[in-house]
């Protein structure tokens, strides 16, 4: 496989003329990357690799069920191109991302004898991802990484971006790094063996983007029956889309300081569903779906976003099958779950908001203003 700049596909139907770029190119200053988007391209990985690095160690990463389905795959492919090849498996499950795992993960890389010069493969999942791009951020100081995400969450939003982390007991994500892959590697082909709900959790995030930035994209879910046929049919389109707006949202703010927020809508709330409702049992996505309704309600009656725009964020997400309500809400519980977010700054709280379809605006509030967003809306 030649690795690609910004090769163009066009998609053959009705609802794409435009062509859609097939690689994206993340110009972090110092840290620059594409994103590789090559449907049914798994038997390449190697090839692509070697593109970026020379000889090195290679240690995979991934859960036991990604690993069941793709580890030989992308092991045989890396050997071909000449790495020498480590596999570390770990328990899949949100439940997994924590320290416990990752120190564990230290441990085989230290018997396998890996050393700054070497790197990691993150093959797998959001949960895979951020703990595998995390234990290579903080082994000896930081080791090369590499992401190839195997969910739509993943390949459309957690791969990107450099963030990593993992949970603790109080909050998703709360410890972590800022580091930078290498690159990315998306096969879209690999959706295919995703279950529904682990399909569909992804197109939270999808409909995110187009609310905050990308009308084009959102015109496009709107064309669309949300059957998982047609999420499948349309996966290079809305992927590329996606990481495009993404991309365009770390290369302005690496570190999550100003606009790289935006990408926070939904998250907030979503991130506290999660966090009380016990780690696993809410879907990233799903929570993100639910996150977005109830603040958009909320913000709508506060005049803060335009009349009407929260029964379009409920009626798309529903189309696709995401939940739109959580069935446990405990206001406090989650309440106490938010202000441990890492969104949260001293006794305030930024909230994003969606001003008008396609932009995205910060609204500060005292934390205790939070607990108007919490009011169970129906």
């Amino acid at each position: 496989m030649q690795t690609r700049r910004w090769i163009h596909g066009k998609i053959n139907r009705e609802h794409a003329e435009k062509e859609i770029p097939m690689n994206v190119s993340v110009p972090i200053p110092g840290h620059s990357y594409d994103i590789v988007i090559e449907r049914g391209g798994f038997n390449q990985v190697g090839d692509w690799l070697r593109t970026l690095w020379g000889d090195k160690k290679v240690a995979i990463i991934s859960d036991n069920r990604v690993a069941k389905l793709y580890a030989s795959i992308v092991e045989k492919s890396l050997e071909k191109a000449g790495f020498q090849v480590v596999r570390f498996e770990f328990l899949q499950g949100e439940a997994s991302k924590n320290l416990t795992t990752v120190s564990k993960v230290y441990e085989f890389l230290a018997t396998q004898g890996m050393t700054r010069s070497d790197g990691i493969v993150a093959l797998g999942g959001g949960v895979v991802g951020d703990l595998a791009g995390f234990a290579a951020s903080t082994y000896m100081r930081g080791i090369s990484f590499v992401q190839i995400p195997t969910s739509l969450t993943a390949q459309v939003d957690s791969s990107i971006g450099g963030k990593t982390g993992v949970n603790t007991a109080l909050a998703k994500n709360m410890v972590g790094t800022f580091a930078q892959p290498d690159g990315v590697f998306i096969d879209p082909e690999v959706l295919s063996t995703l279950g529904q709900r682990e399909l569909i959790e992804g197109m939270g995030e999808v409909i995110k983007y187009g609310l905050i930035q990308d009308t084009e994209l959102w015109e496009e879910l709107e064309a669309m029956d949300g059957s998982v046929e047609s999420i499948l049919e349309h996966a290079e389109s809305i992927i590329s889309h996606s990481c495009l707006v993404k991309r365009d949202h770390v290369v302005a703010d690496e570190l999550d300081n100003g606009i790289r927020l935006y990408l926070n809508f939904g998250h907030t709330i979503g991130h506290a569903i999660e966090a009380t409702a016990g780690y696993g049992q809410v879907m990233h996505g799903e929570a993100v779906s639910m996150g977005m309704v109830q603040l958009s309600r909320v913000a709508e009656e506060k005049g803060l976003m335009p009349k009407g725009i929260s029964q379009k964020i409920e009626e798309m997400c529903r189309k696709f099958g995401l939940p739109v309500a959580y069935e446990n809400w405990d206001k406090e519980a989650l309440y106490q779950a938010l202000t441990h977010d890492k969104k949260a700054r001293g006794t305030s709280l930024k909230l994003v908001i969606v001003p008008e379809l396609g932009q995205a605006a910060i609204h500060q509030i005292p934390l205790q203003e939070v607990k108007d967003f919490l009011e169970r809306k129906e």
